[in-house]
């Protein structure tokens, strides 16, 4: 641990009992003991809050990847890549806007050409009368030979 050899033990402890005394030494070792546990367990301590603080850093930071991929834009990193300069959306502006301009002639002109297109309303033609209805059921006609018996 500190690379204390069994010769460096021996001289500590020869000193603890010339220092402190053989009648105090059980008392001191024991302290000793309780302080080397304490510093053990706060040591201990410290190291699992250390890593506590890595866990929730990686979290966050995989947190942050998570949220990063999450949001990602692909569509717009393939056109970032094919087209760089912007040139072929450009020309493909044009070009819708060349067909919509061309759209809108055939349409103008196709009305234009349309016999009857202009602005003046027609009036309808009148509606056919209806024979009127009644209520009364049709007239039964007359029988001509009627036997008598």
């Amino acid at each position: 641990m500190f690379d204390i050899g069994w010769q460096e033990l021996f001289i500590v402890a020869v000193l603890a009992i010339v220092v402190i005394g053989p009648k105090d030494l059980p008392r001191a070792v024991r302290t000793v003991m309780r302080a080397i546990r304490k510093l053990r367990s706060m040591a201990g301590e410290f190291q699992a809050g250390l890593d506590e603080v890595a866990r929730e850093a990686e979290l966050d930071d995989i947190r942050r990847e998570a949220n990063k991929i999450a949001h990602y834009d692909v569509t717009r990193e393939i056109k970032d890549n094919l087209d760089p300069d912007g040139e072929i959306e450009k020309a493909a502006d044009l070009d819708r806007d060349l067909r919509d301009t061309m759209t809108e002639a055939k349409n103008a002109s196709a009305e234009s050409t349309r016999p009857g297109a202009d602005d003046t309303v027609t009036a309808a033609p009148p509606p056919v009368p209806k024979e009127p209805v009644t209520d009364a059921a049709p007239p039964v006609p007359p029988a001509a030979d009627t036997v008598k018996g």
